[in-house]
Formats: C-alpha cells, structure tokens, sequence
C-alpha cells in the first residue's frame, strides 16, 4: 500500500492518500502511440477540392486534323485550347500542366484517414499513460521541470472550484513548480510558412490538471499558457501523451483520484 500526500491551496500537506493500482501498472508505450495517433487521426476534417475547379473554360481539344482550327502540322503542343476569344486565342487550359487547369489528383472527401484501434487497446493505453504521469524518470524526460516534487501531486477538491488563473497560479508555485510556469510560458517562432498563416508562436506543453468535474477551474486555467484542465470522466490519450510521448506531468484532485479507485 503506497499513499501519497495531498496539498491544500497553499500549498501544504493536507492528508495523505492511497493510489490506487493503476499507477503500478506496466507502461506500453506501443499502445500509448497507437492510441494518440489513433485520435489524432480521427479528429483530422475531410476536406476537398471543388470538382468542377479548372474545368470551366470553353478550351476544347482539336488536335486532331479534322476539327477546325486543327493544331496539326502547326508546331504547337496539342492539348485543349481556347478558340475565338481575343487575346486569348488559342491559350493552353484545362490540362494538369496548363496555367489555370486542374489539379491531376486533387484531395478527395471519400479518403480515410481514420486508423482503427481496439477499445482494449485504447484502454490499456489510457492506464499506461495514467500510470506514466507518476514515473519521475518518464516525466522528466519529456522536459518536464520538477525537482524535489514526489509524484503523482494530489490537490485538495478545493482547487477545481478555483475561478481565478491567479489562484491556479499561486497554488502550482506553492508545491514548487516555478520552473514549470515559466517553461510553460516560454513560446518560439515557428520555422515555416505556418508564421503567415495565424500560427506564428509555438508554445510549450505544460501540466495537465485532472479533475472529477469542472466548477470553475477551466475557465480560469485557460488563461494560462500550457494548461490544460480534463475531467476524470473524458481523460484521453491525447492529453495524457502529447505527441504519442507518456510522461506528462500531471495534478490531480482527491475526488478524481478517488474515483479512478472505484474502477480499479
């Protein structure tokens, strides 16, 4: 029987509790990636082009030596062209290769790019990435900034009624994670064509703060810059595993522990 302690809003220790088993468990990291890819690939919108885009045009091809305006023996590529029309006279259209043509395999709504994955699967993913948040090593290694912090953190109930970030805020530097904020702040410019696209900024993935039900404490953590807020009820490999990677770290309140006890 392993207990860990559990804070109150300033930061002190309140009680302690007992994990529950799912924090022993083995961690598939296989089944974790397979999970977050899965979700990822799920959320991503169908998307298309118009069928009809490059095909308005009246170019029609007469390459062959009986239409009119035969381009035959002229020296000139044959591919549809418009006819009749000024400057536009006897301009390249319609074709993949021609200024204003077609796309030659434009993206279609009818792809799939859902990947399947087992419910077993994706529930043993779930465990294992719960189970990862309280791996010291796993955590850190995926730039997570904690030290001298035992995990898994276990916040009093009090914290998911918070309705200010600056109470979130004050509660997360009392248990000492100063440097987590302020890696969590920290934001790049993106290498890409992304900067000119509403996307400029990457941030950093901070704590994740899971809760048995939302009484404010969205809100006010969505001001924060790197926290994300999910309740025990929605919890997801996604969150738990930013880029299929486990070891997030994780703050969680006693009701939320306690209910992740009543399911073993």
């Amino acid at each position: 029987m392993v207990k860990a302690n559990v804070y109150n809003m300033d930061g002190k220790v309140k009680n302690q509790l007992e994990l529950p088993a799912i924090f022993f468990i083995d961690i598939r990291k296989d089944l974790i990636q397979k999970a977050f890819l899965s979700a990822m690939s799920n959320a991503r919108r169908k998307h298309s082009r118009d069928p009809m885009a490059g095909k308005r045009t009246s170019a029609s091809y007469h390459g062959r030596r009986s239409v009119f305006q035969s381009m035959a023996n002229k020296e000139m590529a044959r591919g549809p062209r418009i006819t009749g029309q000024g400057y536009l006279n006897m301009r390249l259209r319609f074709a993949p290769h021609a200024v204003k043509g077609r796309l030659a395999h434009p993206p279609l709504e009818q792809k799939i790019f859902a990947e399947k994955i087992n419910d077993k699967e994706r529930r043993a993913a779930i465990l294992s990435a719960i189970a990862a948040t309280s791996n010291k090593e796993l955590v850190t290694e995926s730039g997570h900034r904690i030290t001298n912090i035992n995990l898994p953190i276990i916040a009093d109930d009090a914290l998911q009624k918070s309705k200010k970030a600056g109470d979130v805020e004050k509660f997360l530097r009392s248990i000492g994670l100063d440097e987590e904020l302020e890696r969590s702040n920290e934001k790049t410019v993106r290498a890409g064509r992304g900067k000119s696209r509403g996307r400029k900024y990457k941030g950093k993935t901070g704590p994740l703060i899971i809760v048995d039900k939302n009484e404010g404490i969205a809100e006010a953590a969505g001001n924060m810059s790197g926290v994300d807020v999910i309740e025990i009820s929605n919890i997801n490999a996604k969150l738990l595993a930013p880029g299929g990677k486990p070891g997030r770290l994780a703050i969680w309140t006693e009701s939320a522990i306690k209910k992740l006890s009543e399911h073993g």
